[in-house]
């Protein structure tokens, strides 16, 4: 999972991300409110992590800004403002739960793992078609037969299976996968998915990953 962190507090960022990291997620951070924005308006993530004293845009603004851009990603506020008045603007604001400071870093890593159960709707497994993939044990069934997949390959599919019948571009795809900086012209998310494809190929006549020219890729196990 993709976390943006969104805090103009150095180290308490720093603190964030170890922790998050920790625990297996990867985290980009922003300082102020527009590079917040500009992070999440141009890249890919799963949850949100946002302070609300920001400066050049507060969180406030930040979260109803992304929100009337049709913005779904969960978001978590994380703020030193305290009282129930507070916690309804930022909830009303568009945001999907709420911590103070000061804080446990276990506490918010609990809350960020609920918050993505219930919004992205997480569970142990995946069943789409004939295609069963379980997110503890990372193994891949197709018609009750194992799929030995690379780690690459299992990030893509689960990616993937988690948006059926969605267009994913190229892009957005080698954004999760890598770091921001990483070369996007690489045709590294090609190989994995004609890799997929042709494990997929043990079952005669079935292809689950439909390219469509110019868009990217679409997940579709009825296919």
């Amino acid at each position: 999972m993709k976390v943006l962190i969104v805090e103009d507090d150095l180290n308490l960022q720093q603190q964030l991300c170890h922790g998050l990291t920790n625990e297996g997620y990867q985290c980009q951070s922003a300082n102020d409110g527009l590079e917040g924005y500009y992070q999440a308006s141009e890249y890919s993530y799963d949850l949100a992590i946002i302070d609300i004293g920001l400066p050049k845009i507060n969180g406030i603004e930040l979260i109803s800004r992304l929100r009337k851009d049709g913005s779904q990603m969960p978001i978590l506020i994380l703020t030193a403002r305290g009282g129930w008045k507070a916690k309804v603007e930022g909830l009303e604001s568009g945001a999907d739960d709420y911590m103070e400071k000061p804080f446990h870093i276990e506490e918010l890593v609990a809350r960020s793992r609920a918050l993505l159960r219930r919004i992205t709707g997480h569970t142990t497994q995946l069943i789409l078609g004939p295609i069963t993939l379980d997110t503890e044990s990372q193994k891949v069934t197709l018609s009750e037969q194992p799929i030995e997949l690379t780690a690459f390959e299992y990030k893509i599919l689960e990616y993937m299976m988690r948006r059926p019948k969605e267009v994913i571009s190229k892009t957005r795809l080698t954004e999760y996968l890598y770091d921001q900086d990483f070369d996007r012209d690489s045709n590294v998310v090609e190989v994995l998915v004609a890799r997929l494809r042709k494990k997929f190929s043990i079952q005669e006549g079935f292809n689950p990953i439909i390219t469509l020219r110019g868009r990217g890729y679409q997940f579709n196990a009825a296919s």
